[in-house]
């Protein structure tokens, strides 16, 4: 059986699961409160669609195109082919 330092270092390696249609803004005040670098945005399903850090997120909210309606599924992200990151609704994140 594995000791309370062994589950709390699984629970840090998985991550908090949320929602891809959390705004960035959320996103980032859920990391700060949780104090981790990364989230796993799922789809309404449950199914995870992608992975979000802190750094991406930041980076996203200094850009122009920023809104405080940006949703996660809408952060475009590294290794995405540009089609699809310009597909509207699509998560383009780092898997």
């Amino acid at each position: 059986m594995a000791d309370l330092a062994e589950l709390a270092e699984l629970a840090d390696m998985a991550g908090l699961q949320v929602c891809d249609d959390m705004t960035v803004e959320v996103a980032l005040s859920v990391m700060a409160g949780a104090r981790t670098g990364h989230l796993l945005v799922c789809d309404n399903d449950g199914l995870r669609t992608g992975t979000v850090t802190r750094v991406q997120l930041a980076g996203v909210r200094e850009g122009a195109a920023y809104t405080d309606r940006l949703r996660l599924r809408d952060v475009p992200g590294d290794g995405v082919p540009d089609d699809v990151r310009l597909t509207p609704g699509v998560l383009a994140l780092a898997r």
